[in-house]
């Protein structure tokens, strides 16, 4: 059995290549070749941790203290070394492809419920204590704090993998794009383009706080995107399939390599078929899987503590209060093995957990950062999410999910007179505060007679997601992850995520078609 790649093997296993790779900026080479020595179980040495990013305890407490100058509260420090690597196909070749490798730290400064930030991408000395001035700012007061001594904290494992993506030739990679682009034209005769993406990436981090807690983490992640364009009596139709995860090379196994193919052509083929519903008010059946989506969007955010702090959100005034009927749970976790959004410690240090924020139909928790943690005097849930050392954390959503209920799907969809089946959703639009939303299905189907009958496509869906939750009255008991690349915006950030949804009924959504 191949060795599993986790945070405490990944300098050993992986400076070597990563050197010869040529994948690093130049000034990071005699760091990663004095970091070959793997880190010591109990922690009482965290010097190959440090050597990859070239400082020491001694130095990240003295810029901790910069940051602590003018009286802050609490300071971190966030490395960041992230390698990302793109190849495509069009017009059956494989003709693009580049690597994009990221390497600073972000500097936080806290004062009550204020953020002092920046960041370098100079990871000296001097650089890096300018910025911690810089961050520091955000407080002015003659009580100091000192930076405690570091002690590493241990955290669990979520996304083990057999090998690193830096060991992954492009020469590796290649024969995928090629044999799924292979697949895609041998599928149906009716397709006339594909276009095909290998996306790998490998984050590295290593945080420490004024508090004395430094943890570090190694972040994979791998994703294969399939579009596909199919002509019929000069029509055309396009639709795509991918699957992504915190996963390596191994996971594109000839089974998940022949499914893009199919997903990604059948998916297309059907659009030829579909029709556009009428319009109007009618009930709604969710499909189990990615249509959980429309959880995050609609409803998930107003949920993260930043906008219930602001009294942004409509769920401010709600913890435990009923939201739902009691058959509904709702749950953010990021701990669901190899799952896109899940994370071994959030970008605060905090550990990973799972969060009910709907229990039972009652509201019971926010997902919190440490600010607004301290704000509800609650302890953070994981939460605290950024895209990179150059943004700063804040409450964010990893793998969000309702738990199967007491239905089947095919009782959900025979107790549907007249209504829609949707399956996919793309082009989304929330307003948080509301929780107004317009999403566009981009597949699905009619519901008539407790029946699947035509296919859909075209079809906007107009609600909003607090009633909508309010109105799902009928939950089925086969919950199911998404397993596509999603990634979530907010506040210029983006970060990676997922969602999942068991086969859900909802009695009363606004459809836009056919009047």
């Amino acid at each position: 059995m191949k060795e599993k790649i986790t945070r405490r093997s990944f300098l050993d296993k992986t400076s070597k290549g990563l050197v010869t790779a040529g994948m690093l900026p130049w000034f990071l080479k005699s760091n990663w070749e004095r970091a070959m020595a793997p880190p010591l179980k109990d922690g009482s040495t965290l010097t190959s941790y440090y050597d990859h990013f070239g400082v020491s305890e001694t130095l990240m407490r003295d810029v901790m203290s910069a940051g602590l100058s003018n009286g802050g509260d609490y300071c971190d420090v966030y490395f960041q070394h992230k390698i990302s690597n793109y190849i495509g196909l069009e017009d059956k070749s494989v003709n693009r492809a580049y690597s994009r490798v990221d390497f600073g730290v972000g500097i936080r400064v806290l004062k009550g419920d204020q953020t002092g930030f920046s960041f370098t991408e100079e990871l000296t000395p001097k650089a890096m204590k300018l910025a911690a001035k810089t961050a520091a700012n955000i407080a002015s007061s003659n009580q100091k704090i000192k930076a405690a001594p570091l002690k590493l904290h241990d955290h669990p494992e979520y996304y083990a993998i057999e090998t690193p993506w830096e060991k992954v030739g492009i020469d590796e990679k290649i024969p995928y794009l090629q044999n799924i682009n292979g697949k895609v034209f041998e599928k149906d005769p009716r397709i006339i383009k594909s276009n095909i993406w290998f996306i790998d990436e490998s984050s590295y981090m290593l945080m420490a706080n004024s508090e004395g807690r430094v943890v570090y983490d190694y972040q994979p992640m791998g994703m294969i995107y399939v579009t596909c364009i199919a002509e019929q009596e000069g029509k055309r139709e396009q639709n795509s399939f991918n699957l992504s995860g915190r996963r390596g090379i191994e996971f594109f196994t000839p089974a998940n390599v022949q499914r893009l193919a199919d997903e990604a052509v059948s998916s297309t083929v059907a659009l030829f078929d579909a029709v556009k519903p009428e319009a109007g008010e009618m009930e709604v059946v969710l499909a189990a899987g990615s249509s959980g989506i429309l959880l995050h969007e609609a409803i998930g955010h107003g949920m993260e503590a930043d906008f219930n702090r602001k009294d942004v959100s409509v769920f401010s005034d709600k913890i435990n209060k009923p939201v739902a009927e009691k058959f509904v749970s709702i749950i953010d976790d990021g701990r669901n093995e190899n799952i896109r959004g899940s994370i071994n410690i959030d970008d605060e240090g905090n550990d990973s957990q799972e969060t009910f924020l709907v229990e039972n139909g009652i509201l019971r928790s926010y997902l919190h950062d440490r600010i607004s943690a301290r704000h509800y005097n609650v302890k953070p849930t994981g939460s605290g999410r950024r895209q990179s050392f150059r943004h700063a954390p804040m409450p964010r959503m990893r793998n969000t999910f309702m738990s199967p209920g007491p239905h089947k799907k095919e009782e959900v969809i025979r107790s549907v007179k007249k209504g829609l089946y949707a399956e996919t959703f793309t082009n989304g639009q929330v307003f948080i505060g509301a929780g107004d939303f317009t999403f566009y299905v981009k597949s699905g189907y009619l519901i008539e007679d407790g029946k699947l009958t035509k296919p859909v496509k075209d079809v906007n869906i107009i609600g909003n997601g607090p009633q909508v939750l309010k109105d799902i009255v009928m939950v089925a008991d086969d919950m199911k992850m998404a397993e596509g690349g999603w990634t979530c915006g907010k506040n210029g950030q983006s970060v990676p995520v997922s969602m999942g949804l068991p086969t859900v009924k909802v009695s009363k959504i606004t459809v836009g078609g056919v009047s």
